[in-house]
């Protein structure tokens, strides 16, 4: 089990051992999903077009549960994009 501490600033420190389960590095983006009173930590992964080749291809329907968790993962993680911060 791996802990942070949150600074006065409201910021925490990933520990090492998460970054490199997560294979996450500096400059990556990660959401956080919230379902009760947990909270996921999720990388975002961008991925080009030919990498998304196929990717609907296996039509086998989720069970109602996994539908609903992966929209609300969706959502919250397309909602982290349209609300970063811009530079300039």
């Amino acid at each position: 089990m791996s802990t942070s501490t949150i600074t006065s600033k409201g910021q925490i420190t990933i520990p090492k051992a998460v970054r490199d389960a997560l294979k996450v590095k500096e400059g990556d983006q990660v959401v956080f999903v919230f379902e009760g009173d947990r909270a996921y930590l999720y990388p975002i992964r961008r991925k080009s077009l030919t990498e998304l080749r196929g990717v609907f291809q296996d039509r086998r329907p989720f069970p109602g549960r996994e539908v609903e968790r992966a929209a609300a993962h969706a959502a919250a993680a397309a909602e982290a994009l349209r609300t970063e911060p811009k530079d300039g």
